[in-house]
């Protein structure tokens, strides 16, 4: 049995498409937005119909990336905030199997930051005062659990990580001017509550309840004994003016004018304590 050739196309007639990335294949497929013959290896799902590998791609390039409502990559899960939480709860875990030498070694304390001991200044931080207190790290922990997640969602997590830690060393910068020595993660909780407070006006949100419960921690900060209201005011201040920075930044060239604004402070934080001596320890006679 033998077969005819196929005939020879008519004048006229039109060429069986093939598709564009492989020429050797027929199609009759065509991309939805540039409408070039596509194969199913080539073939992409779409809201309607197929695309081509090509629009795909260019079509993500479009797409912007959702964001945080002051920058930075939007936040689903606050893993900044647990991260911080679970930091906290190891440092106290350590304080509880060897209090005397984490407190000692890692502890604010200001002589010892004025000596070269830089690094007390951020792992005071992560201390509270050990057992048989819990109190500290409870309400610490209570405070970062409850702000720590909306203005993460607010900030964007890198925004967020920067003002807890600058809010904590601006605690201990006072801490080291004005104070002793002391341990806890208060002076970035501090920050937190004036973060709130900067966020909550520059939506046009009722900040009175913000008000309220700053008012009352700074109340209880001098009438409780044995809290150091050095590093409540100091993360307090740092943690609002961060915040303004963050918040109040216009909206072109926003990232470049938050990052300056965090390395200014860290930078001021930094000359505080490298130019200025120690005048708590002077004033109880332990400097000169």
């Amino acid at each position: 049995m033998t077969s005819q050739p196929p005939p020879p196309p008519q004048p006229g007639a039109q060429a069986v498409p093939t598709c564009y990335r492989h020429p050797d294949r027929e199609t009759y497929v065509r991309c939805q937005r540039c409408e070039r013959p596509i194969c199913p290896d080539c073939m992409r799902d779409a809201a309607v119909g197929h695309q081509c590998p090509e629009c795909v791609r260019e079509g993500n390039r479009e797409v912007r990336q959702a964001q945080a409502t002051f920058g930075g990559a939007a936040v689903a899960t606050p893993r900044v905030t647990w991260t911080l939480l679970v930091l906290n709860v190891l440092a106290y875990a350590a304080e509880v199997l060897r209090p005397d030498e984490v407190v000692q070694r890692f502890a604010m304390w200001s002589l010892g930051v004025h000596l070269g001991e830089w690094w007390r200044l951020i792992t005071s931080a992560f201390l509270h005062a050990p057992p048989p207190s819990f109190w500290h790290i409870l309400f610490n922990m209570w405070a970062l659990y409850a702000l720590g997640p909306e203005l993460e969602r607010r900030l964007g997590s890198g925004r967020f990580a920067t003002l807890y830690l600058l809010s904590a060393l601006g605690g201990s910068v006072a801490i080291y001017l004005f104070g002793t020595s002391a341990v806890g993660a208060s002076g970035a909780i501090y920050g937190l509550f004036g973060a709130l407070f900067v966020v909550a006006r520059r939506l046009g949100y009722d900040a009175r309840g913000v008000l309220w419960l700053i008012g009352i921690n700074v109340v209880l900060t001098f009438v409780v004994p044995g809290i150091s209201w050095q590093g409540h005011l100091g993360g307090l201040v740092t943690g609002a003016i961060v915040a303004a920075g963050f918040a109040y930044a216009p909206r072109h060239n926003r990232a470049i004018v938050q990052f300056g604004i965090a390395v200014a402070v860290l930078v001021a934080l930094v000359l505080l304590v490298t130019m200025l001596p120690p005048y708590g320890l002077r004033l109880e006679g332990a400097f000169t």
